[in-house]
């Protein structure tokens, strides 16, 4: 207990905070409205984080000196950006209620710093309950009478925020972001948004939207109507004040907007690197003349040393009141930590996807080369985004009753990996009789057996070892990735061949079969469903040049592995267009 309390009592005596900016965003004229001040302590302490810090000065009864110098420092921070944008300065109900609260002190600050009072925003931050609301409305009526405006936080997570609304009629009102996170999938937000909305309508409140992470929560959220928004899809807190939005984050992306390549090189982003020799006050000119830049490669040679984020390299810069005396002149080596991934521009979204969750670290972004070579760096969320785009695209072209996906992206997988020279199998998956069987059992069981074929295809190939496409009816693909096709091949058919006489009645079992019509009309006997597998295997499919030289290879081992009675396989090893060629056909029936 007494180590944080000394830690505290440091932080307020030295004045050891350091003030971070979110911008809060207009939709309406697509702009940086106003900036929320954001307190942290310093970053080598335990106290850095504001929850940590907020809730010892708390327990140690300092609650009000932490605040009278969190709002000293926030307006004397963000008045030397010299930026005309709007300021929210949090203040807690208990302060405002605390007998010892001195009335007109953040005015006096303002004012020796040269800011009027209408360009800040007292925005009242619930943690416990009160009810001594006739008090809160005299106090902030005092600041409204000096030119302040008020907001309202986290509408909907506190003890009693509609009634501290409807009590103090606030300037403005925040949405809590367990509203906004997913609100495009979730109807019951969405609605109680669209009520938030409607009474600020009719109250003459404004409404902000906190914690947009994604792109779909801001369409639903601008679609609602809803004037304001703060979250990372935008920006992220920063000691030094964002200045511009991209004009791109409030379009709305269509598919065909994105490239469909299944590797990292299509998220690369090139930015300039610099040297790990480089000073710290020279990487600060670097961040203060590019307000975009959020992060910059270090690369000694070609090669990668680390990755400096723009966010922590400040929070360390400025973790004293002396942090640029002291390390202005140091390298910015010194400031990293952490090493960060690096991949090749061929990697698969898919392994990085599973490499950055495996590690449970929190990075932001990774560094991508070329023959190990520097060449740029992709974000985590540009990542993402490309995977839920593939996954939409994959969606549009699934098939309707088993899900899997259809013809177009099991075609643009081949494509790439005969591009990219990567080695591959195709299995073509066709079911024997199937039209007698669903001329007599009708189309309900048809279903079922074609999507027990499926259910057999997907569960008996391991992860990572293949891609399962249903290209229509009851034809299946399988892209393999591993040498192994020819085992899982016979433990298809084998579980197949166990579980498809389910699927018949009694009578049927015990003959083995059934009669019904053929094509033209003449009666015959059918045997049961049986599977039949044509394979064209890596060595053949390397030498071609389309996925439509695949399909007729495959096609064609299919029909050779069909005139097999019962359920087999057939593998195609012969290279296209070589009449030269000896390799052997092979044939085998389970």
């Amino acid at each position: 207990m007494s180590n944080l309390n000394e830690h505290l009592n440091d932080i307020i005596q030295n004045q050891k905070l350091t003030s971070f900016f979110q911008p809060i965003v207009s939709l309406i004229k697509r702009d940086i409205f106003a900036y929320e001040a954001l307190i942290r302590g310093p970053s080598d302490s335990p106290l850095h984080s504001p929850l940590n810090l907020f809730s010892a000065a708390e327990r140690f009864k300092q609650s009000l000196t932490l605040e009278r110098m969190c709002r000293k420092t926030s307006i004397e921070q963000y008045s030397a950006f010299n930026i005309p944008q709007k300021l929210f300065l949090n203040v807690s109900p208990e302060v405002l209620l605390d007998t010892a609260f001195k009335k007109g002190e953040t005015l006096a600050i303002l004012e020796k710093m040269g800011l009027s009072a209408s360009r800040v925003v007292i925005e009242i931050t619930e943690h416990q309950p009160t009810d001594s609301y006739e008090i809160m409305r005299n106090a902030l009526e005092h600041y409204r009478k000096m030119g302040f405006e008020i907001a309202l936080d986290d509408l909907g997570a506190g003890y009693s925020s509609l009634r501290l609304w409807t009590e103090l009629m606030p300037d403005y009102v925040k949405i809590d972001r367990h509203f906004i996170q997913d609100i495009d999938k979730d109807s019951v937000k969405l609605n109680f948004v669209r009520s938030i909305q409607s009474m600020a309508a009719a109250t003459n409140c404004q409404v902000i939207a906190e914690g947009v992470e994604t792109e779909a929560e801001y369409h639903a959220i601008e679609k609602i109507g809803v004037a304001f928004c703060q979250g990372y899809y935008f920006a992220r807190p920063a000691a030094v004040p964002v200045l511009d939005i991209p004009e791109v984050l409030f379009k709305k992306h269509s598919i065909s907007d994105f490239k469909s390549s299944s590797n990292i090189g299509n998220i690369i982003q090139e930015i300039k690197p610099i040297s790990p020799q480089t000073s710290n006050n020279d990487v600060l000119d670097i961040f203060q003349k590019n307000n975009q830049l959020t992060m910059i490669p270090l690369v000694k040679d070609g090669l990668t040393a680390g990755l400096l984020y723009k966010e922590r390299f400040l929070t360390q810069l400025f973790a004293s009141r002396y942090g640029i005396d002291l390390h202005g002149k140091d390298a910015v080596e010194k400031f990293i930590d952490m090493e960060p991934f690096i991949f090749d521009h061929q990697c698969a979204i898919e392994e990085v996807s599973q490499q950055l969750t495996k590690s449970l670290r929190t990075d932001q972004a990774f560094i991508i080369t070329e023959n190990d070579s520097y060449k740029g760096i992709g974000t985590v969320r540009d990542l993402l985004q490309l995977i839920t785009i593939q996954q939409i695209q994959n969606a549009q072209h699934a098939n309707p009753l088993t899900l899997l996906p259809g013809i177009t992206p099991i075609n643009n997988i081949i494509n790439h990996n005969i591009t990219k020279g990567i080695p591959f199998s195709i299995g073509y998956f066709d079911l024997d009789n199937f039209k007698p069987f669903n001329d007599i059992y009708g189309y309900d069981k048809g279903d079922q057996a074609i999507k027990l074929l499926a259910n057999l295809i997907s569960d008996s190939i391991p992860e990572g070892s293949g891609t399962v496409g249903h290209i229509g009816g009851d034809d299946f693909i399988v892209i393999f990735n591993q040498q192994n096709f020819e085992v899982l091949c016979k433990e298809i058919l084998t579980s197949f061949k166990q579980s498809v006489v389910n699927l018949y009645s009694q009578e049927h079992q015990q003959a083995k079969g059934m009669h019904a019509f053929d094509r033209v009309g003449k009666p015959c006997f059918y045997p049961l469903l049986s599977l039949s597998i044509g394979v064209v295997e890596s060595s053949t499919t390397l030498r071609c040049k389309s996925h439509m030289e695949i399909s007729d290879l495959a096609a064609d081992a299919k029909h050779k592995a069909k005139k097999i009675p019962g359920n087999s396989y057939f593998i195609n090893r012969r290279i296209p267009n070589d009449t030269m060629d000896k390799s052997p056909l092979y044939s085998s029936v389970v």
